[in-house]
């Protein structure tokens, strides 16, 4: 069993150990989930990639995150808008690491 990897799904990289709870970008997936680009496992670096590693999630929940505003201005024009945002994201708790 190894202790700590690190992995990348929609453009972004996470280390996860086994028990983890992680929240990633949405995907279309439910029951469990195996990622495969694994950069890094304990102390074995990969180029890009460690060869046969494996991290395998389960699907917790399919939700949206925070609420985002952004608020644009151009001073003396009156000119304001405010613009709310909220991300799909898909939580997954971490069930095994293979190496």
């Amino acid at each position: 069993m190894s202790n700590i990897a690190i992995f990348q799904t929609g453009g972004k990289q996470y280390r996860v150990k086994t028990g983890d709870i992680v929240k990633v970008e949405k995907l279309n997936a439910d029951g469990t989930v195996e990622f495969d680009q694994v950069l890094m496992l304990d102390d074995k670096v990969g180029t890009p990639f460690v060869d046969g590693a494996r991290v395998v999630a389960q699907v917790l929940e399919q939700k949206r995150g925070d609420k985002i505003l952004v608020f644009k201005k151009k001073r003396r024009q009156n000119y304001r808008r405010t613009h709310g945002h909220r991300q799909h994201i898909t939580v997954l708790k971490i069930t095994e690491i293979k190496g």
